[in-house]
């Protein structure tokens, strides 16, 4: 049982077979039952990660660092020259079981096969069906590569393998002008960041060894850095190249504009792009480069920087979106920025037990943030799917008794998400508030910076249980409102005998239940116990813990009332005072409008960089139709016109030919003479 590589590739390969099989087979053999090959093939990975999680924890029990770290490479992927001569390299296709690995396969084998059983009652009738679940089994083994790899060759395959899958989830309903464009959006701006992460790669392997592993390039670096010999100006240029691949993964400011328009996609895409995969890859990335990143102060103050906008950037423009899913795809990216945040605090001149608890903290935050998320999507799915794919708040409300089920666990995920005590949110959002705070205190270059940043953190904390409670409200209270097209449907379904109420069928609600229990109770379970954090700090690479993990009641307490107060500013105005926003945009129609129209980041896009793009891209077309193309016609036509002019030359008379040779031999007899 200790030895998990015999059998840990087939995490990501039972889905990839899944999605071989339903791709050849699903739209003529199995059609209708082209769900089970995904949800087999995923119920299967979560028990191999369980085995593989189980193993590792039985390592670092028994304290055997060959068990609670295992590597298994199957083969030699990639090798030119000799690695350490000129600039050869060495490739082995490997996968990693550790504490940080292992947690994430469980987290992504066990939410993703959650969704897919919700998707056989959400996707049930469309014609993608069987391409829709060969996708989704493609996206978990794209995944599941990335978060498994022993080294970044491989961690960057799974990186793009899971671009694509979302770019063809996302435009899953291509059809659709708006899904196609949101589709290629996503794609493009997330290759900018790509790109970067591309060149921070091959930064680390020309200049700290030509090996990709991660150990080695750990290593290498920290040998550099005991010696005196690290260049700090390219390890920072490194893991700032790194970062820009977490920022568009992780839909960060500023290329977070591509996950809002990412709701084309069907409702258990966005679940799982927001909860188990894509998103959740930045985060990864820079938690398992920690190593190098606590190496490079102004790197993590970027990264913590660049969370604090973006949580408190998009928290802001929640709180006036109508979309129910938009509310929480803003929502996604302002709890990344939580975690981003937490990364980035973890100095080490305020204590080396800090990195350890800022990488705890995040991770910690994104494992529960998972469950409460996915549940939330789920939800609103569920919603979208009574309402006759209505999902516009303002035309639909008081929906807790025709959809009862969908109502609790909705408000399951609301009140984790909020940061409600003693919910998993609250547990794991305290303890990166906690890290920021604590950075704070300590003496570091940076200190006063990140108290600023805990500040933002804790408003950010505030309006996180506005927004959230702001769309359970207006969807699930007051008067109730239900489109005609939710009766269309209802119509529609009763008229093919399937059943009719607006609820769910439980194919649907049973996963929001088994969703609503983690979302409650993981957090209480796994943070207070220090379960989750005895765990996940034996990841190799990580300094030892110290006495920063213990409780912080004083955030804890603070917290609290935030959230509390935030959820009591949204029930007071849209229950008992339902007038008072409408009074408020009317008084502030100035910021209403900016934050509705998501500060016209869009548009600044748009006009600064698009459209000059744009303009060049005519320019140089035009240059090419009418200058380069002008000046190769004219060159043909200048031999065209030499050829015009010598063609009487060309006469066929022997007798002209018979001359001019010798009038020539003549002209260079006379020549050859002269000099003589």
């Amino acid at each position: 049982m200790s030895d998990v590589r015999p059998y840990l590739w087939l995490i990501p390969v039972l889905p990839l077979t899944a999605a071989v099989i339903t791709g050849l087979f699903g739209p003529r053999l199995l059609r209708r039952y082209s769900h089970w090959p995904c949800i087999l093939a995923g119920v299967g990975a979560f028990i191999v990660a369980v085995m593989a999680f189980l193993a590792v924890h039985q390592g670092i029990a028994a304290s055997e660092e060959d068990q609670a770290h295992q590597i298994q490479v199957y083969y030699e992927w990639i090798k030119v020259g000799e690695p350490g001569i000129g600039r050869g390299i060495e490739v082995g296709f490997g996968l990693n079981a550790d504490a940080l690995s292992t947690m994430m396969a469980l987290m992504v084998t066990f939410v993703s096969t959650v969704i897919a059983i919700y998707s056989v009652g959400y996707m049930h009738g469309d014609e993608g069906y069987a391409r829709f679940f060969a996708e989704v089994s493609l996206f978990v083994f794209m995944m599941t590569t990335l978060v498994l790899a022993d080294n970044f060759a491989l961690l960057y395959l799974g990186w793009e393998g899971v671009g694509l899958c979302s770019y063809l989830l996302i435009g899953f309903w291509f059809t659709r002008p708006a899904a196609a464009a949101a589709a290629r959006k996503a794609f493009l701006v997330t290759r900018i960041g790509d790109m970067g992460f591309l060149l921070g790669i091959l930064l680390l392997w020309s200049r700290f060894g030509h090996y990709l592993d991660y150990q080695h390039i750990f290593d290498h670096v920290q040998k550099a850095n005991e010696a005196g010999t690290l260049d700090q100006g390219l390890l920072t240029t490194a893991c700032l190249l790194l970062l820009c691949g977490a920022v568009g993964k992780s839909a960060q400011f500023p290329l977070h504009v591509w996950l809002p328009d990412a709701m084309e996609g069907p409702t258990p895409v966005s679940a799982l792009i927001h909860a188990a995969t894509m998103v959740t890859a930045g985060v990864y990335l820079v938690a398992r480069c920690t190593p190098l990143f606590i190496l490079t102060p102004f790197a993590q103050v970027v990264v913590a920087t660049l969370g604090a906008i973006s949580a408190l950037l998009t928290a802001l423009i929640a709180l006036t979106q109508n979309d129910l899913k938009r509310v929480l795809a803003y929502s996604t990216i302002s709890q990344l920025g939580y975690m981003f945040l937490a990364l980035g605090s973890g100095v080490p001149s305020a204590g080396e037990g800090l990195v350890t608890f800022a990488v705890l903290a995040a991770t910690f935050h994104l494992f529960t943030h998972a469950f409460f998320k996915a549940l939330l999507f789920l939800s609103a799915g569920s919603v979208m799917h009574a309402m006759g794919n209505i999902i516009d708040m303002r035309r639909f409300g008081g929906l807790r008794k025709v959809l009862p089920q969908t109502h609790w666990t909705f408000l399951c995920g609301a009140l984790a998400l909020a940061g409600f005590p003693l919910l998993s949110g609250f547990w794991s959002k305290d303890e990166v508030l906690d890290v920021a705070w604590t950075a704070g205190l300590h003496a570091n270059p940076y200190r006063s910076w990140y108290l600023i940043l805990w500040i933002i953190g804790l408003i950010t904390a505030g309006l996180t249980a506005f927004y959230t409670f702001r769309a359970y409200f207006m969807t699930f209270w007051g008067e109730e409102r239900i489109p005609p097209e939710a009766f269309e449907h209802h119509h529609s379904q009763a008229a093919h005998g399937e059943t009719s109420h607006l609820e769910s069928p439980p194919v649907m609600t049973i996963p929001l239940m088994i969703l609503a229990v983690f979302a409650v109770g993981v957090g209480a379970v796994l943070g207070p116990s220090h379960l989750f954090g005895d765990f996940v700090a034996h990841t190799p690479g990580l300094p030892s813990r110290s006495a920063e993990e213990s409780l912080n009641f004083f955030t804890m307490i603070l917290s609290s009332v935030i959230a509390l107060g935030g959820i009591g500013m949204a029930y007071w105005m849209y229950v008992r005072q339902p007038d008072v926003p409408a009074r408020l945009v009317k008084a502030a129609q100035g910021l209403y409008q900016l934050s509705l129209n998501k500060f016209y980041i869009d548009e600044l896009y748009e006009a600064f960089i698009l459209t000059p793009l744009a303009g060049f891209t005519t320019f140089i077309r035009i240059f090419d139709l009418y200058v380069l193309d002008s000046l190769v016609d004219l060159t043909g036509q200048l031999f065209r016109w030499l050829g015009f002019r010598f063609r009487p030359v060309q006469n066929g008379l022997v007798q002209f030919y018979a001359l001019a040779m010798v009038l020539g031999l003549t002209v260079f007899l006379i020549a050859l003479v002269s000099k003589l």
